[in-house]
């Protein structure tokens, strides 16, 4: 199987081709700290190849949800460090996922202040959930020059934060409509200056990030995760082959780790005039990169992936959420254990840390 063999990223050697994806847990309660609890959580879960952790804010401005970690204070640092060394102690190898919400976000979560987005776009159609339970989004406040300034170097300076945290790399969050995927589409960047119009003009934002996290970091400590055809967050592309085809071609042209491809979730439709064919078909074939392919893998659908030889790695959510032990299930064939969906975000121990292991 050859999901259970090794693989070398960059210089890491990593015990298995499975990859924890990056799931919001919302349990860091107290001044976007980790928690003893979370690095219990990480720590169970070291037996995966590679560990990338939940979406982390890069800043004050990038928070969109309640309950969520940061990495932009010392005191958020230092409460890191129990998370990747209990990781590390169990010979795990962990990435911080670095996020940025932009519009995906309400004012009662960020002390009053309206969130930022390239335009003063609202989401329409869904709603957020907050401290104060769901409510409708806002239109948020379109960012200046000097707020995309300011957001990159505060990208970069988190990931020098997660590396003195003690994580192995780090990990552009710019799918799942969140910042950087705002930039590129047509649906929520208006803008008509160097960052909005044509496709390279929006694709700027998120190219520079990775400029900035590859100097701040180097390459070989440096991801992305990008989401072409999932319409999360009222994301839609006029042509998204085109748009992201021009993004990987230019990606391309950097030396940094891997590209993290995240396939449409089967929950959301697909848009009418997106392409019907396989993500990874029409999109991994262009990376050059080490590629992981996720979304709704199982042990047999992820292994027939691999030996497509398009994909490196697999990315598994859910099912490492409610298996600790999930690459030895998956080597015995063993039954997996059913995910809780209700205790998914936020709560305790329950649905957290509390998953049975193998006997």
């Amino acid at each position: 199987m050859q999901l259970l063999t090794s693989y070398k990223l960059g210089s890491i050697e990593l015990k298995n081709r499975m990859v924890m994806a990056p799931m919001t847990r919302s349990r860091s309660f107290s001044k976007g700290l980790a928690t003893d609890l979370m690095a219990e959580y990480y720590a169970q879960r070291a037996s995966a190849g590679l560990i990338l952790s939940e979406a982390i804010n890069i800043s004050a401005d990038a928070i969109g949800s309640p309950f969520t970690p940061g990495l932009y204070t010392a005191e958020q640092v230092e409460s890191w460090k129990k998370v990747t060394d209990t990781v590390h102690k169990k010979g795990g190898v962990i990435f911080a996922q670095l996020w940025h919400t932009g519009r995906v976000a309400h004012s009662v979560d960020r002390n009053g202040v309206l969130p930022v987005a390239p335009s003063a776009v609202k989401i329409e159609g869904m709603q957020h959930f907050t401290s104060q339970g769901v409510k409708d989004y806002e239109t948020p406040r379109e960012m200046s020059i000097a707020d995309i300034r300011q957001t990159i170097a505060d990208y970069a300076q988190a990931a020098k934060n997660a590396i003195a945290a003690g994580f192995d790399g780090v990990e552009l969050h710019a799918a799942n409509g969140y910042l950087p995927q705002q930039f590129l589409s047509d649906s929520a960047n208006l803008r008509t200056d160097e960052y909005g119009g044509s496709i390279e003009n929006k694709a700027r934002f998120t190219l520079e990030v990775m400029h900035a996290l590859i100097d701040a970091v180097g390459g070989d400590k440096v991801g992305i995760k990008i989401s072409p055809l999932h319409p999360y967050a009222g994301i839609a592309f006029d042509d998204p082959t085109a748009t992201y085809t021009y993004l990987i071609n230019e990606l391309n042209k950097l030396n940094f780790a891997f590209v993290e491809l995240m396939k449409r979730a089967p929950t959301f439709p697909l848009l009418p005039h997106y392409p019907v064919d396989d993500e990874i078909e029409r999109f991994g074939k262009l990376v050059k990169q080490t590629l992981i392919a996720g979304t709704a893998y199982t042990r047999d659908t992820g292994d027939a992936e691999l030996e497509k030889g398009i994909a490196d790695l697999i990315a598994y959510g859910a099912a490492f959420l409610a298996n600790p032990d999930l690459p030895r299930r998956f080597e015995l064939g063993a039954e997996l254990n059913t995910p809780d969906r209700a205790t998914m975000f936020g709560g305790g121990e329950h649905g957290y840390i509390d998953y049975p292991f193998l006997k």
